[in-house]
């Protein structure tokens, strides 16, 4: 039996776990938060200025639960070794509580990768669970909840149902709606530029009459022909030839916001897929030595390298790429608040190359493994360099400049992408005289700045401090799950709705959509991790004012929904109808609702087209109606019969019966094409492929049903499949 009991969150990782160890060892997964505030509930009660969670072992987890704690009175030492941020640090505690033990009091592990010698490192040096890091993370928990379960029905009860508001979610909601309005209100603004063509290259004019030309100088096409055609027959001499070489850095290893949108931009993978895989990747997946995890933790905002991982890349870049290529480097981030300073997202082994996993990973694991294996190895490679030529072609009217460069070194580039191409200029003499083989204007107009992709709006977020590496794929998620935002030729698309709601939070609550008071509540939270500002004052220095506003919102926002009164009375109360706004758009309504909750499809206000079919329940024409999955027929005595069928009645074989029923074969469509089935259903389940026809089969009696077959009509028999040739 164990005698020692590992807990993690995620089978997969306890699965990788376990086979490393020993038969002491059991390895088990809570698979996720075990515990977390209750759904249907606020889950927060403030006493005396103290916010107490109300946790809760959610419903699914409940035989985990108990499971757990069999596993825990029987187990001698019991190590917490959930993921190393701070998720992973305040799931720990929570299955310490569920478990019945103190959280300071097990042994913690963590680990960067999940591999043999990592986790026997992490099992001879166990910690104790960081409550600093806990407390950051039950901070951020109840900021968001307080938020949203605050917030979120101020909005559904002034704007429309369905909608909800959150810290993080709200402005990144802005940036999208804020580069929205830049495009509407962009006007385009008209240029020229003027280029010249000497021995077949392309120069551009950089002076006109000694003067620097900038932009915008040259505004309008006579302007611009004027200057063509004064310039184009004069003689030119080659001024100055200047040669430099210039050098591409090499690209620093990947961290999560860098990951997700150079796997969005080369791989077309979503923040969120790239997320999942890295995921698998992390944990552990089949290979030719055995299950085991291929790249290290991929939560991070780290470019930190482990000394051994480096000088590992090196030997490989000298074994297998050339010694003139390999040069150690070091990275640092940008993000001055980065809280997970563990280390970049990398390969565990260098040795284990993409090519040795073809066989082992699916194809879109393996494009991504191949993304960080290559971009770690070029982060240890030389810089590219170029040579670069600028040619000053000039007179006393005006100088052209043409450029071009040549790849003279390909340093990271050998591993990483490929360099634009070279742009090779012909022989030029200093002092040689050249005219011009053609002189032209070309008209240009400046262009609205281009909406964010999922990709570019994680780069905002991260330059802005909004949100941290494990929030950047949920946010842009949620934002697309709530109709936010709608994604069109990858770009995002904010909906009417994301107005209303970013328009009525501007005004109403500043800070919730203000991208400095969110980046600076990421700093406290990352204070509080670090035991520089206790949890509690964090969440009552917000909470005060915010609910001040909240409450003022009630009474003094005024309410967006439409209650536009139409020149009819209800059916059922005699009160007058109005057009009402709903989470899936208008449609009318009771006025005096909730006493009457008659409704009915905006559409149905409209003249309603008659048709000459009687209602079979009670006789009365039926008429055209429009709902969710359009067209239908319905009783025009409705409410008092509310009798409907379908608009467009299922064809009727008229020669043909079901065989199982004697029923009528009517012809049906389906998601996956057209069917034969009985008008019984779903007394009777008969069905066909193929058009059945007045035939029985000579082998079982059974009906048969025509089709081809081998370009030949035959007929088939729907039960034995026999087959003859059709005689028509």
């Amino acid at each position: 039996m164990a005698k020692n009991l590992i807990i993690v969150e995620s089978p997969a990782k306890a699965r990788t776990i376990k086979n490393f160890l020993g038969k002491e060892y059991e390895v088990v997964a809570s698979k996720g938060h075990i515990r977390d505030l209750p759904k249907t509930s606020f889950g927060i009660k403030i006493e005396e200025d103290k916010f107490i969670p109300q946790y809760r072992v959610t419903a699914d987890h409940q035989p985990i639960a108990k499971e757990l704690k069999e596993k825990a009175k029987k187990a001698e030492t019991i190590y917490i070794a959930t993921d190393e941020d701070r998720e992973g640090e305040a799931i720990g505690y929570h299955i310490a509580h569920v478990i019945g033990k103190k959280p300071e009091e097990l042994p913690r592990i963590v680990f960067h990768e999940i591999t043999k010698t990592a986790i026997k490192k992490a099992l001879e040096n166990p910690r104790t669970i960081d409550l600093n890091r806990v407390n950051a993370q039950q901070a951020r928990r109840l900021l968001d909840r307080i938020v949203g379960y605050k917030l979120s029905p101020l909005l559904n009860k002034k704007i429309q149902k369905g909608l909800s508001a959150g810290r993080v979610q709200s402005a990144a909601l802005k940036l999208v709606v804020d580069r929205e309005r830049e495009i509407k209100a962009f006007k385009p603004q008209e240029y020229w530029s003027i280029e010249g063509i000497f021995k077949k290259i392309e120069g551009s004019l950089i002076k006109y009459n000694g003067k620097k030309l900038d932009k915008f100088d040259i505004k309008s096409k006579d302007e611009a022909q004027k200057i063509v055609e004064e310039l184009k027959p004069l003689e030119y001499t080659v001024r100055e030839i200047e040669t430099k070489t210039t050098t591409v850095k090499s690209p620093a290893p990947f961290m999560t916001s860098t990951l997700q949108q150079v796997a969005s931009s080369e791989l077309g993978f979503s923040p969120r897929k790239t997320m999942q895989i890295a995921q698998k990747l992390y944990e552990g997946v089949k290979t030719p030595v055995g299950e085991t995890g291929i790249i290290t933790y991929m939560r991070t905002d780290s470019l930190n390298i482990a000394k051994e991982a480096q000088q590992a890349a090196l030997e490989f870049i000298k074994q297998n790429i050339g010694e003139e290529y390999a040069q150690a480097k070091t990275y640092a981030t940008k993000n001055q608040n980065a809280q997970e300073a563990h280390e970049a997202i990398r390969p565990v082994d260098v040795r284990l190359t993409p090519d040795d996993l073809k066989n082992y990973l699916k194809p879109d694991e393996l494009k991504l493994y191949a993304l960080i294996f290559n971009r770690f190895l070029a982060s240890q490679m030389k810089d590219a360099k170029f040579e670069t030529q600028n040619i000053y072609i000039a007179n006393d009217k005006g100088e052209f400049k043409i450029s071009g460069r040549k790849l003279i070194f390909d340093g990271f580039y050998k591993v990483y992408g490929k360099p634009s191409a070279n742009t090779l200029l012909p022989e030029f003499e200093k002092g040689e005289k050249l005219k011009p083989e053609d002189v032209k204007a070309t008209q240009h107009f400046t262009k609205p700045p281009e909406r964010y992709t999922e990709a570019s709006l994680i780069k905002k977020l991260e330059s802005l401090g909004i949100g941290r590496p494990s929030t950047y794929a949920p946010t842009i998620t949620l934002l697309q799950n709530r109709n936010y935002v709608e994604v069109k030729d990858k770009k995002l698309h904010p909906t009417e709705i994301a107005f209303s709601v970013i328009e009525t939070l501007e005004k109403h609550f500043p800070d919730i959509v203000d991208a400095n008071f969110t980046a600076n509540m990421e700093e406290m939270l990352d204070e509080v991790a670090e035991a520089k500002k206790d949890w509690q004052e964090v969440l009552k220095d917000f909470y005060n004012p915010f609910m001040e506003l909240v409450n003022k919102g009630y009474k003094e926002i005024p309410s967006q929904k439409i209650a536009k009164p139409i020149d009819e009375t209800c059916p059922l109360c005699g009160s007058p109808l109005v057009i009402r706004k709903g989470r899936f758009g208008e449609f009318i309504a009771c006025s005096s609702y909730p006493k009457c909750k008659y409704t009915r499809p905006l559409e149905e206000s409209k003249e309603e087209k008659k048709t000459d079919v009687k209602c079979d329940k009670c006789g009365a024409d039926m008429v055209v109606k429009k709902g969710k999955s359009g067209e239908f027929l319905a009783c025009s005595n409705y409410p008092k019969c509310k009798n409907t069928k379908p608009l467009n009645a299922p064809e009727v074989l008229d020669d043909v019966k079901c065989p199982e029923c004697g029923g009528d074969i009517v012809k049906r469509k389906s998601r996956r094409g057209e069917f034969y089935g009985c008008a019984n259903y779903p007394k009777c389940n008969f069905i066909s492929k193929y058009r059945p026809v007045n035939k029985k089969c000579p082998e079982c009696g059974y009906l048969m049903a025509e089709r081809t077959y081998r370009k030949k009509d035959v007929y088939e028999c729907i039960k034995c499949k026999h087959r003859e040739e059709a005689k028509k």
